[in-house]
């Protein structure tokens, strides 16, 4: 993955809350983002178009595009159309897939771009990373993260309930792609940013002790400040290393052999807990693991639609997908033999769990 823009700087607002796409027109208006309300709209096929009407008396200058799909062609198309006029910024209204294709088109175009959440599915709502498609193989993109991130906990709630819990999945894998960051520091000399490494940590632990579920308010706002910081535990460093080891190895292995096998969230999450069984970390192998469960969250192959075969098959592809990274998966090298010991093992503690 290339570098990212490497930034100390936050977004001038975060908002999250019930209610705070009410707010939206006025936060557009501020000067710093928008003196005139020329901004161009991004939505998706789902909640976006809904709260783009609610803003529009407010932004009589806004134009609304719709994207479907996040594919590299999507984002390139949708900056063909930004240069058809002077905007003031982009307004990215949706999922992740949406936000994607918003951050990468204003980057393009050297346009500010503001990031509204309607699901809480993984990072990209303030990561410097865009996860696009081409040619059926989805690519990671360096992009500047947003001026502005609002989640609005009202839209969040009556999304995919798959989608917003696909999140923890996410925020939690970064306790295991910090822990393949500090071997490569300790194996290759790499170096660790401690506040990248803090921010990406704090979330990942205020998620995985926290109570509550995604029918509670309080750990909706916890998670989705997590994913914040984990955006911005990127941005800081400069690389997606806070947040993407070998979990997310895994994960796009799994996207790259078997595509639509499940969520990014899922994926990173499943990725994860496998890692930190390989690495030894019973305490937080069981930590995760609970947690996981907890969320009804994968936890298992099967649990995901794949086969013990395939998911070896992925773990031993894995190392391919990301060939600058140093994690355990490059650490301990395992032949496909290994690998299946592995996962009998790892199976084997998972039912152990379930008593």
């Amino acid at each position: 993955m290339p570098l990212l823009a490497r930034s100390v700087l936050t977004p001038l607002h975060i908002d999250v809350r019930r209610g705070a796409v009410a707010d939206l027109g006025a936060i557009l208006a501020d000067g710093r983002i928008s003196s005139g309300g020329d901004v161009a709209v991004v939505v998706g096929p789902g909640q976006g178009a809904q709260i783009a009407e609610l803003i529009r008396p407010s932004l009589r200058s806004a134009d609304v595009f719709t994207v479907a799909g996040a594919t590299l062609d999507a984002a390139d198309d949708l900056g063909g159309k930004l240069r058809a006029r002077s905007y003031d910024a982009v307004v990215g209204i949706g999922g992740g897939k949406t936000i994607d294709v918003a951050k990468y088109a204003a980057t393009r175009r050297g346009l500010p771009m503001v990031s509204v959440a309607t699901s809480l599915a993984n990072d990209g709502i303030a990561s410097p990373v865009a996860s696009l498609i081409t040619d059926g193989i989805k690519g990671s993109y360096g992009v500047h993260i947003p001026i502005g991130v609002i989640v609005d906990l009202d839209f969040v709630e009556s999304g995919p309930d798959r989608h917003n819990r696909a999140g923890i999945g996410d925020v939690i894998s970064n306790i295991s792609a910090l822990a393949d960051w500090e071997l490569s520091r300790q194996v290759r000399g790499e170096p660790v940013d401690g506040l990248a490494a803090s921010l990406a940590r704090a979330g990942a632990e205020a998620v995985l002790n926290h109570p509550g579920d995604m029918s509670d308010d309080a750990f909706v706002i916890v998670l989705a400040e997590a994913l914040i910081s984990s955006g911005l535990a990127m941005a800081v460093c400069g690389t997606s290393r806070p947040s993407s080891g070998g979990c997310h190895e895994i994960m796009h292995a799994v996207d790259a052999l078997f595509p639509g096998t499940a969520s990014h969230g899922e994926l990173a999450g499943l990725g994860a807990l496998f890692c930190t069984w390989l690495r030894g970390d019973l305490r937080r192998f069981g930590e995760m693991s609970a947690c996981l469960a907890r969320h009804g969250l994968p936890r298992l192959p099967a649990e995901v639609a794949l086969t013990d075969d395939q998911f070896i098959e992925a773990v031993q592809f894995a190392p391919r997908t990301r060939p600058d990274r140093y994690t355990i998966l490059e650490h301990l090298a395992l032949s496909p033999t290994e690998t299946r010991e592995r996962l009998a093992d790892y199976a084997g503690a998972i039912r152990d769990q379930l008593g």
